[in-house]
């Protein structure tokens, strides 16, 4: 995956959430947010986020069928000590490769806890598909791990942002994504149909509408995406235009996505 070369225009990522405790509301995920934007400082754009329950069949299938059609998938939860941590092995199944006590987790949890304090439990958390590499957890020591194009990262988000901070710029990315945003004052409504006209003409770039309210008025966010940042000039100057023509006033903010 860190070949040199050209950076191909898009590279995609998938996240998995695992976890019965997101699905049935008790916990909620505070690691998405956080994934999508450490990805698009590196260049991978996040394409797909399902949220999958601690299940080993339906991890298995969402695995394979994800490994499959994206550059990256990145998944969270269920590698702690417990007897519902099953995300390792269901990645090894995945992958047709036995689950082995990995050495070097070994030693790395043998000198983190004292002496005697690696028990049968915690000992399963160096536990990783016959093959897999590790990923350092600077935190709680105990590590994730990659198999293939295949993350697995723990769901605690402290420590699951660590790991990913040690590991994101040695990453492969596309191109830099851009954004440019305008907000104005009026309807979704009002300017739907020119919105549509607009993003045909720029196939190439991405135009998202997020309205807002507030206590005193109302509107909408026009955020234009891409690549290349004389297109998306070219986009918002247009934009701001047709805005102008149905009676807004463009308010325009620039930032990397």
């Amino acid at each position: 995956m860190n070949e040199a070369g050209p950076a191909p225009a898009m590279v995609s990522a998938c996240v998995l959430i695992i976890g019965n405790e997101i699905l049935s509301g008790r916990t909620q995920d505070a690691n998405l947010a956080f994934l999508a934007q450490g990805l698009n400082e590196v260049g991978i754009r996040l394409r797909e986020a399902r949220v999958i329950p601690d299940d080993a069949q339906i991890i298995i299938s969402t695995v394979n069928e994800a490994r499959g059609k994206f550059d990256y998938v990145f998944t969270t939860g269920g590698i702690g000590p417990t007897h519902d941590d099953i995300t390792a092995l269901s990645i090894a199944q995945a992958f047709g490769v036995p689950l082995v006590l990995h050495p070097e987790a070994k030693r790395i949890l043998e000198s983190h806890y004292p002496p005697g304090g690696l028990n049968e439990a915690r000992l399963r958390m160096a536990q990783v598909p016959e093959g897999a590499t590790l990923l350092p957890n600077p935190i709680s020591r105990a590590p994730g791990f990659r198999v293939d194009n295949v993350f697995v990262l723990p769901g605690v988000p402290q420590i699951m942002q660590a790991i990913f901070n040690e590991l994101k710029h040695r990453l492969k990315g596309g191109a830099k994504i851009f954004s440019r945003s305008v907000s104005c004052t009026l309807g979704e409504g009002t300017i739907a149909k020119d919105l549509a006209a607009l993003q045909e003409r720029y196939g190439d770039l991405e135009i998202g509408s997020y309205p807002y309210f507030r206590r005193s008025d109302f509107g909408v966010t026009l955020v234009v995406r891409g690549t290349e940042q004389e297109r998306i000039a070219a986009a918002v100057a247009e934009l701001k235009a047709l805005i102008r023509t149905l009676g807004g006033d463009p308010q325009e903010g620039l930032a990397e996505d």
